[in-house]
């Protein structure tokens, strides 16, 4: 017969005292005991320094309370130079590090580094006010400056660093760019680019967490501060693909690079989006159609402001397009060409008729002229006759006397249909005029004698 003993809540122990409790990773821990400094690695044997080494990374793996400057200065003080030690230790090579050192070495660093970002200041303007600075840089800097030497060190084999330096701790190491602090982003930026190049394990999955930063920026939050960096990174990667370039590259340049043209803040990071599309049409010149029918799919309506870096790239990419892709996408693209010589914001204006600047650019449309200037030549009259801005006035004279000279035929038939057109409309608003008038005197004359009223 089976008993069923019914058990008593027992108190668990309560734990022992130690010299430092280590918490979890995504929780730093914060000194509570005095610390003592250790002898410097340099001063002890050779056999010794291994386990030297890892009693200084324990002793560096707590957190600092840097919003009061008064509190535990000594030890602060003393986490530093420790720091300041290790960083020289790891680039003198003066001992190999053996596996446990390393995981010791990557667990002090994502102690010191992970942790959570303070709320965004949406508030602030960046260009008015001084950027964040982070209170715990003065650690923060020399830890990432240790993992970058360690990285960076020709002693460090990737085939055993990737055991510590895995998936977790890169993309932990992403999400840190959204931090506010520039100098904590140009280290990681560093830092990233180097573990691209040396753990080539890795590759494909720092390629896809870029992808997956840029998706959740374009389509949720539309705020990132890291997004100029990582495109940094990107450009180089770029550089570095092989060709024929990959359909994986080419749905990247699509699905992401294509559609960070959306959101408002791209004047943060548009000049480094723009190299990264610019590397693309250089590596695969096919590429030019697509993208310049991306760039009209997010060209902006009301801000003009964006409409000027468009228009500064959208240069960039022609001057590497070639004649059959120009053809393919010419229609649609002068189009929005012809409305922005006619914005009433000048500079607007003015990018669209820079476009002429460009010896290449003019040889396409000098190609095709028979289709281009059709589409704008209305354009060029009303700028002609009535644009407020008088540089305006000069540069489309130019580019009307460039048209002018480089087919005459074809510029007198444009401006024959031109005035046509203009005078068609002026028939079709006296025709309306007129017909209001009539229907005015008819309703006069009526008066309200035949108007019935229905209760």
């Amino acid at each position: 017969m089976l008993k069923i003993i019914k058990r008593g809540h027992r108190k668990s122990p309560k734990p022992e005292p130690t010299d430092l409790e280590f918490e979890p990773e995504s929780q730093p821990i914060t000194l509570s005991l005095s610390m003592e400094p250790l002898p410097l690695l340099r001063d002890v044997a050779v056999l010794d320094r291994p386990a030297l080494f890892l009693k200084k990374l324990q002793l560096c793996s707590f957190y600092c309370d840097f919003s009061n400057s008064l509190k535990w200065v000594l030890e602060k003080e003393l986490k530093r130079q420790t720091l300041m030690e290790l960083v020289d230790f790891i680039d003198s090579s003066s001992c190999k590090l053996t596996g446990p050192m390393q995981e010791e070495l990557i667990r002090m660093v994502s102690l010191n580094i992970f942790r959570c970002l303070p709320p965004a200041s949406d508030l602030l303007e960046p260009d008015e006010d001084e950027p964040y600075q982070e209170p715990s840089w003065p650690h923060l800097q020399i830890v990432y400056e240790l993992l970058l030497r360690y990285i960076a060190s020709p002693e460090t084999d990737a085939k055993v660093a990737k055991r510590y330096i895995d998936h977790v701790f890169v993309l932990r190491l992403m999400e840190l760019f959204d931090s506010e602090d520039p100098r904590e982003r140009e280290y990681l930026k560093t830092l990233l680019h180097r573990i691209y190049g040396k753990f080539m394990v890795h590759r494909p999955f720092i390629r896809k967490a870029m992808n997956n930063v840029f998706y959740r920026f374009i389509f949720e939050t539309q705020r990132h501060c890291g997004i100029g960096e990582l495109l940094e990174i990107l450009g180089s990667i770029i550089n570095g693909f092989a060709l024929p370039m990959k359909e994986e590259h080419k749905l990247f340049l699509v699905r992401a690079l294509i559609p960070l043209h959306k959101p408002k803040c791209i004047s943060a990071y548009h000049h480094q989006l723009a190299y990264c599309i610019i590397q693309f049409v250089d590596k695969d010149y096919k590429l030019a159609e697509l993208v310049v029918k991306g760039l009209l799919k997010y060209w902006p309506v009301t801000n003009c402001q964006k409409e000027v870096l468009f228009l500064a790239e959208l240069e960039e990419v022609l001057e590497a397009t070639q004649a059959a892709e120009f053809q393919r996408c010419m229609l649609p693209l002068f189009r929005q060409i012809g409305r922005c010589l006619n914005s009433p914001h000048f500079q607007v204006a003015e990018r669209a008729l820079y476009l002429w600047n460009s010896e290449h650019i003019v040889s396409l449309i000098s190609q095709n002229r028979n289709v281009i200037l059709p589409l704008i030549f209305e354009a060029l009259e009303k700028n002609t006759q009535g644009h407020w801005n008088q540089a305006i006035h000069g540069l489309t004279a130019n580019v009307r006397r460039m048209f002018q000279e480089m087919d005459p035929e074809l510029f007198e038939e444009c401006q024959e249909q031109y005035l046509e057109k203009e005078t068609r409309a002026r028939e079709m608003e006296e025709q309306r005029e007129l017909t209001w008038k009539r229907i005015e005197a008819v309703a006069a004359t009526a008066g309200g004698e035949d108007m019935v009223l229905v209760s």
